[in-house]
């Protein structure tokens, strides 16, 4: 998994709130169990319409926002069923990024184990971060995750919380796997001594 230290990018507003993970990735795509490929369907039923031609007033599908890596969006966002998918087609297209006032927690978890990072925040701060987010393409945030820190384009800095260990895990570029294998010598000599010990196993 990529490491996330710090990213400077495009933030799209998407204020909705109750964003749910059928919204960002519905049904019909969920059949492949690959990470990649899934970018072109998120959000595909706000960014097409029934003939498969792109909305044009739908945020991602404006010119300014087609290379945003980092979403500003409502509150409760990725609510809904459990599936993967859903960060999985915004990493996809391009998103590192989502800050929020709060998140639905199977999302939330799911964002870090796929390199994204959630970002929880009040709602005044969220109010402001969605405000530059409006400026377009010219505006850049900073998210820095070493200092937890989200900086607008006009140099204004919010403080955000995050788990020592989801941040560890991020900064290292650590998921599941990655984690089980900084454990490989131990495991490694347990399973020798348990070949020794119990060779009938």
């Amino acid at each position: 998994m990529e490491k996330f230290e710090k990213l400077t990018g495009i933030a799209a507003p998407m204020p909705l709130v109750n964003i749910d993970t059928d919204m960002i990735i519905p049904k019909e795509f969920l059949k492949t169990i690959k990470r990649s490929g899934l970018g072109v369907h998120a959000f595909d039923e706000m960014r097409y319409d029934r003939q498969g031609n792109e909305i044009p007033d739908f945020v991602l599908n404006k010119p300014q926002y087609r290379e945003a890596s980092i979403l500003v969006a409502g509150n409760n966002f990725g609510c809904g069923s459990s599936r993967e998918h859903a960060p999985w087609a915004l990493a996809d297209f391009g998103i590192k990024a989502v800050i929020s006032t709060s998140f639905a927690d199977i999302f939330y978890n799911n964002c870090f184990k796929n390199g994204m990072l959630p970002i929880v925040m009040p709602q005044d701060a969220v109010d402001v971060l969605m405000k530059d987010a409006e400026k377009g393409s010219n505006a850049r945030m900073i998210v820095d995750l070493e200092t937890q820190t989200v900086t607008t384009s006009d140099g204004e800095v919010f403080n955000f919380e995050i788990d020592p260990f989801k941040k560890h895990c991020l900064l290292n570029g650590l998921d599941d796997i990655g984690l089980t294998m900084e454990k490989a010598g131990a495991i490694e000599t347990f399973e020798s001594r348990m070949a020794q010990e119990r060779p009938w196993v």
